[in-house]
């Protein structure tokens, strides 16, 4: 057993008097820096450090992890104070959000761990058939990746798993970027069946895991809109959207996307469904490449916007918000008259209120009028913690513009 995890020397941290106890007892996972007594003995913990969360009054809470560099000093990882982390425990956890994924998806292509919310604070597990691409944002979890890895393969019997450890979550928590072949070996892109669609995930090199899955019943309210219409993806990743639309029956589709690869990766998309003749690229800033369709008068009957998140944060707010607005104006002259628009937000800090706000004046500063006639978020295989608002973080909007 890692000696980190052993209840018999676990350590102890405590909280202020005047920290939110309620709040965690009623389930909010993280404790913040300003929230507990960081002691010299607290402060010298090594990130990732199992321990004991006390209230004020030296009452147990739970088992925590401890990272003294981080914000978010302690994550909650189990309600029992006794509890340890071993292989046993991730099984436990990953039985249960596999049962799940199991009862929701005819296929093993799916968001298996979505972070607090299937009681792993910090890690994101995707599955793609055999393989499986862990994240571990936290560093509790790059500690006890060893369990965590032999646990996810005994539940569900993937052959290959892929440490895949990039990405702006990791900077807070002391965490170096890295990606490594933790189990078995990666010939290359691997096929993925979504909507009728067939992407290529990319899980060494690409975004995030290889592919979004939370975007999974938009795509598929899309494809209801795409039978016989022009398609316009734009930030079309691997071709998202544009893919999706084209197994719903466009006529055609227009990926556009600043990366090459990722475009690439939408062109072997479209060979493997046979409808490479149906399907076009553009390489460019998202942008510029709009302005530059609404110069040549290109319209289309669909026009999808995907961005990142221009609001990742509180303090990228407003300028998160004016960036999702010039979204919107830009893209609505490329809607034809009587055309659908659909806007995406995956920013947490921006909410469906201001979201919405933000597109609605986008829409209506580039002369159109529009009807909403549609809000989706993510999968289910992306659940939300009630008590954590970060966890509802992505917004779909489609619009009808009139004639």
């Amino acid at each position: 057993m890692n000696e980190s995890t052993s209840q018999t020397s676990r350590p102890t941290v405590r909280l202020r008097p005047n920290a939110e106890a309620r709040a965690i007892r009623h389930g909010f996972p993280w404790v913040y820096a300003n929230e507990l007594v960081t002691d010299r003995r607290t402060k010298a913990m090594a990130p990732g450090t199992i321990a004991v969360l006390e209230d004020a009054d030296r009452r147990p809470m739970g088992t925590v992890a401890v990272n003294p560099g981080s914000k978010i000093i302690c994550r909650m990882l189990d309600r029992d104070e006794t509890a340890v982390p071993d292989t046993d425990w991730f099984a436990a956890r990953l039985g249960r959000a596999l049962d799940m994924r199991t009862r929701l998806f005819d296929a093993p292509f799916y968001r298996l761990i979505h972070a607090e919310a299937d009681g792993l604070p910090g890690v994101v597990i995707d599955r793609f058939g055999d393989l499986a691409v862990i994240q571990p944002n936290a560093a509790w979890a790059e500690a006890l990746i060893d369990p965590l890895t032999e646990a996810l393969i005994a539940v569900t019997g993937v052959e290959t798993v892929v440490l895949n450890g990039t990405g702006r979550a990791r900077k807070p928590e002391g965490l170096d970027e890295r990606t490594e072949v933790l189990r078995g070996a990666v010939d290359g892109p691997v096929p993925v069946p979504m909507n009728g669609a067939t992407y290529m995930a990319d899980v060494l090199g690409g975004q995030k895991t290889g592919l979004f899955f939370d975007q999974r019943p938009n795509h598929a309210f899309a494809t209801r809109l795409a039978y016989g219409a022009r398609v316009l993806d734009v930030f079309s990743h691997v071709g998202g959207f544009g893919l999706a639309a084209l197994a719903g029956g466009a006529a055609q589709a227009l990926a556009v996307d600043g990366s090459a690869p990722a475009l690439a990766l939408a062109e072997q998309g479209a060979a493997a469904m046979g409808m490479s003749d149906r399907f076009t690229t553009r390489k460019g800033d998202a942008f510029d490449v709009m302005a530059a369709l609404a110069e040549e008068g290109a319209q289309y009957d669909v026009v999808i916007c995907d961005p990142p998140a221009f609001a990742p944060n509180k303090p990228a707010l407003e300028a998160g918000l004016r960036a999702y607005e010039r979204v919107a104006r830009l893209a609505a002259p490329l809607v034809a008259p009587g055309g659908y628009l659909g806007l995406c937000s995956c920013s947490h800090a921006a909410d469906l209120s201001r979201f919405r706000n933000a597109s609605a004046r986008g829409i209506g500063r580039a002369g159109r009028r529009a009807q909403l006639i549609h809000t989706g978020f993510a999968g289910p295989d992306h659940p939300l913690l009630p008590q954590l608002a970060e966890s509802g973080y992505l917004k779909a909007l489609f619009f009808r513009l009139a004639p």
